[in-house]
């Protein structure tokens, strides 16, 4: 049976934990990973019904979006709805595990799934990450070269935006003396030897570093690996917040709105005045994205999509953009099918279900 820190590895080797912002607390929140899981139920928001359904069900793990314990907890008396969640939780033994804003910030994470809803082509994240590359730089005997390189690829090097096995090669020879406490794989204790290499370059997401590095040690022949580690200051393609594209066929704004409303089954979309003109290239964020209307501004957005926007932030809009606002619920409902996709492709054949309690605590009269 499938041990819970098995699907922690495949949701955090989507999304690491390390790409979620500073307030937020993605992760584990209830659980002992080593556990046996008996079934997934996949969820926006974790409520009493929820952790229910997930009972009936006969299902031990329950994933969400929204995390539980958002904030420190000093004591679980039941006070409040995450004391008495974690409660219940720990005395009907289910685990529950979060994938907050690190699923904001990955291409093929929730951004990704509402550009989807709107068949947006040519997407690109809004505000590309920065800190997040390094550069690895490694020294290999030359008839070992391609057995390091696919390791290193294999481990998650060597990805350029939409191009993966990126890397640069150069020979030259590389000189060291061993000492005569040494076993050195080429050369002989004491004597300065001459070896031709080959320098290999190539890109590492900073999250993955370490399993890089392991990787790289593991498929040298060198008892001492000869390598350097560059922080970037590029900005990495791949990940970030927000997401920006074009619709294939531009429409109306008004007809644009009723296909959002559609698409995203919301009660009601606030929006700023419109500007009378088409709507082609379209700027989104899921949950609370208003932080990114100068991105959506800077790449020439028609509309901007997100939600929990406040009354004076429409403002903003001057006449340059039309922000749209169709709640913070609708815009990331479509996360519950982003993790379900995600541990099906990972699971085939393990029980994963999609819950069907309603959990948005907003209504509309």
């Amino acid at each position: 049976m499938t041990k819970l820190k098995e699907i922690i590895t495949a949701l955090e080797e989507a999304a690491p934990l390390s790409l979620q912002e500073s307030y937020d607390n993605s992760g584990l929140q209830v659980g002992d990973p080593e556990m046996k899981v008996s079934g997934i139920l996949v969820t926006l928001d974790v409520t009493e019904e929820v952790l229910a359904e997930a009972e009936k069900l006969g299902f031990n793990l329950v994933v969400s979006h929204h995390p539980v314990i958002f904030q420190e907890l000093r004591s679980i008396t039941g006070k409040n709805a995450s004391e008495r969640l974690v409660r219940t939780a720990i005395r009907k033994e289910l685990a529950i595990y979060s994938g907050h804003t690190n699923f904001d910030s990955v291409a093929g994470g929730v951004n990704t799934y509402m550009a989807h809803r709107l068949g947006l082509v040519d997407q690109e994240i809004l505000e590309p990450a920065d800190g997040q590359l390094k550069k690895l730089v490694v020294f290999v005997p030359h008839k070992h070269l391609e057995q390091v390189r696919q390791a290193l690829f294999e481990a998650g090097a060597g990805h350029i935006g939409a191009y993966d096995s990126c890397s640069f090669n150069l020979e030259g020879k590389g000189t060291f003396r061993a000492s005569e406490d040494s076993d050195p794989y080429v050369g002989e204790p004491g004597k300065l030897h001459q070896e031709p290499e080959t320098r290999l370059e190539t890109i590492v997401p900073a999250s993955q570093a370490g399993q890089v590095l392991r990787a790289m040690t593991a498929a040298h022949p060198y008892e001492e690996v000869a390598y350097d580690l560059y922080p970037l200051e590029n900005t990495d393609p791949g990940r970030g917040m927000g997401m920006a594209g074009r619709l294939k066929d531009p429409m109306d704004e008004e007809d644009f709105l009723a296909f959002v409303k559609d698409r995203f089954q919301t009660g009601v979309i606030r929006h700023s005045a419109l500007r009378g003109k088409q709507v082609e290239k379209v700027a989104l964020c899921g949950g609370s994205g208003s932080f990114l209307l100068s991105r959506a501004l800077a790449y020439g957005a028609d509309v901007f999509l997100t939600g929990d926007v406040k009354y004076h932030q429409f403002f903003d809009a001057e006449g340059r953009i039309v922000i749209m606002d169709i709640g913070h619920f609708e815009s990331e409902q479509f996360t519950r099918e982003l993790f379900y996709d995600l541990l099906m492709k990972k699971f085939p054949k393990f029980a994963i279900r999609l819950s069907e309690t309603e959990t948005n605590p907003i209504k509309y009269y």
